[in-house]
């Protein structure tokens, strides 16, 4: 059933069923749990990025202490190594950028394009206006 949205620009394209609308919505959270993943993998290319350079203090104490022997296994088995086969962060930072996630987000904006005009959050806005307060304080459909 048709809820009518906050304002025109969140609104339904006349025919397009609840089904649909539903569907482009999920399709719109399924690309924000991809935004998330990509938020992770950048996290996790900063981390590693950090970690490699504080294994130049581990070398310089464990020389400093005398351990010439485990400052070269740290330099050489660990600084600059690759995590992936192949690969440092940024290789995988770009390859998951470049494949999956433009695939991804192409895919979304066509599919959003072909059913609501392009429009984004049409099910959000429509959920807005069937829980929002009408004439409430704070539950405005749309900023003053």
């Amino acid at each position: 059933m048709s809820t009518p949205s906050v304002d025109a620009t969140h609104s339904r394209p006349d025919g397009v069923s609840d089904e649909l609308i539903a569907a482009t919505g999920k399709l719109a959270e399924a690309l924000t749990a991809v935004e998330r993943a990509r938020g992770a993998l950048y996290d996790l290319h900063r981390l590693v990025g950090d970690a490699d350079e504080m294994l130049d203090d581990v070398v310089a104490g464990l020389r400093e202490s005398g351990r010439d022997d485990l400052a070269d296994r740290v330099r050489d088995e660990l600084i600059g190594r690759n995590v992936l086969d192949g690969r440092w962060t940024f290789q995988i930072v770009e390859e998951f950028d470049d494949g999956y996630y433009t695939a991804f987000r192409e895919l979304e904006k066509d599919v959003r394009s072909e059913i609501v005009g392009g429009r984004r959050h049409v099910f959000e806005a429509e959920l807005k206006e069937r829980r929002r307060t009408a004439g409430k304080r704070g539950h405005e459909p749309t900023p003053s």
